[in-house]
């Protein structure tokens, strides 16, 4: 299972911010066609509040979306997901940022950086 820091990932791509829906939306498509590939499942947080149409919890095509709870960022919300699931079932974990990589190290997840996270999608059909 990848547990995937979504603005981290859509960071490595020029001129996300312009439309953060559109961007967090064709991550979540990326991510579902990869995850399809490969029998994998997916966990993907984000900053801010939930899209219109995609709520906190939501599962799409084997990706599930989760959003920061109010007044924190999404690295709690990563950490928390994390410590729930560690141990139970073989975690990848997709960020770049040093404290969560330092978390989910201590919990013994293993990591992927978004840069090469973001090229393994491009790998996908």
């Amino acid at each position: 299972m990848y547990l995937i820091d979504g603005n981290n990932v859509m960071g490595q791509r020029v001129g996300w911010h312009r439309d953060k829906p559109a961007a967090q939306r064709r991550l979540l498509r990326e991510i579902s066609g990869m995850v399809i590939a490969k029998g994998e499942d997916a966990i993907v947080v984000f900053d801010g509040h939930p899209l219109p149409d995609v709520n906190d919890g939501d599962r799409i095509d084997g990706v599930t979306v989760f959003f920061a709870h109010p007044g924190l960022d999404a690295d709690h919300r990563l950490v928390e997901l994390a410590k729930d699931l560690a141990g139970s079932r073989h975690i990848v974990a997709v960020t770049s940022d040093k404290l969560l990589t330092g978390s989910f190290q201590s919990l013994g997840i293993a990591i992927i950086r978004s840069g090469r996270f973001r090229k393994m999608l491009k790998e996908e059909p």
